[in-house]
């Protein structure tokens, strides 16, 4: 039987992908747990993990008070005692609550402990706006976990990613965030089987160019993917690269890129003060400014709080025409 033939695929959503993943990952270690609020009775607030708790019981599905400082806290110490524990925090907003833990804590343990102690924990958040949960639930604040040393930070933008991140980042004997985008858990894709665990220190080129990149991850990925497809409609060839990893950042992947097309777009959902899309763009300056042939431009969230009304929401974010306008002004910049 070839290659090809042992290889199938089957359609799935992200939320299905990630419910894949967390039942597996319960299946083959009896030390990874789930816990946070409303993972169990209710099956998660995104529905990743509804019928887990009937599946593995209370105590690998557990559902926590509305504390998160007091959940993370506990994930850590729990991790540190040699289990695999997996928090789910409802959304990145309400991570900011357990910075102590995941900053002061579960970030520095190997680096103060001399390597005597880690913290192979993994949390997993859901970020991102698009889905009027107004400006409490709805922010994009990655970079914030990616300034830390100590953390390793990703964000699955795919359905295969979001089946296959969870294995590697449980291996991992350090903490790692998983940032799931609220408007990704509906997306359909393909999922090869059978899979494989992703690299944790590689971006992927989802769709080649060579005329301008277009640099982003998570939920701006799709939007990304549709502006190099109205680009293509008039002859610009957009290569767009998915971050993936957002600490450590996968540079040479980017300056790879950068050096085919000599453009460069970074779309970012963080608002585009102290963005990840300026240490992108800044770190592309540094390791390729010769390579460029127009100036680096980014397309990030207005610098306000999200608005709940629809119409506003959507004039807050980056938005496809956004990204083809910049595309085009780098094109119209060049020699």
């Amino acid at each position: 039987m070839s290659a090809a033939s042992a290889t199938s695929a089957t359609t799935t959503t992200y939320r299905e992908a990630a419910r894949q993943a967390l039942r597996a990952a319960l299946a083959a270690d009896p030390r990874v747990f789930l816990m946070g609020e409303d993972v169990g009775a209710y099956g998660g607030t995104y529905a990743v993990s509804r019928g887990l708790l009937d599946e593995f019981g209370p105590a690998r599905v557990r559902d926590t008070p509305l504390s998160e400082s007091g959940f993370v806290g506990a994930g850590v110490g729990a991790a540190m005692n040699g289990m695999r524990p997996i928090v789910e925090i409802m959304t990145v907003n309400f991570a900011l609550l357990a910075l102590d833990q995941l900053v002061n804590g579960a970030a520095l343990m190997r680096h103060m402990s001399g390597g005597q102690f880690h913290v192979p924990l993994v949390v997993r958040m859901a970020t991102g706006a698009g889905r009027q949960l107004a400006a409490q639930h709805s922010h994009s604040l990655e970079g914030w976990f990616a300034h830390v040393p100590g953390l390793r930070v990703a964000a699955p933008a795919t359905v295969e990613d979001a089946r296959w991140m969870l294995a590697t980042a449980l291996a991992d004997p350090d903490p790692v965030i998983l940032f799931e985008h609220v408007g990704l858990y509906g997306l359909e894709g393909e999922l090869p089987e059978p899979g494989a665990p992703v690299d944790l220190t590689r971006a992927a080129v989802r769709r080649p160019g060579t005329d301008v990149s277009l640099v982003t991850y998570g939920g701006s990925l799709p939007k990304a993917l549709r502006a190099a497809a109205h680009l293509a409609e008039t002859g610009v060839d957009a290569e767009v690269v998915d971050l993936r990893v957002l600490r450590p950042l996968d540079l040479d992947t980017v300056v790879a890129s950068v050096t085919r097309t000599h453009r460069l777009v970074v779309i970012d959902e963080m608002w585009r003060t102290g963005s990840l899309a300026g240490e992108v763009a800044a770190a592309v300056a540094e390791r390729a400014f010769y390579q460029l042939d127009a100036p680096i431009a980014r397309v990030c969230s207005v610098e306000v709080p999200i608005p709940y009304p629809k119409h506003l929401e959507d004039a807050a974010l980056p938005t496809v025409d956004a990204i083809v306008a910049a595309a085009r002004a780098t094109l119209e910049g060049g020699p």
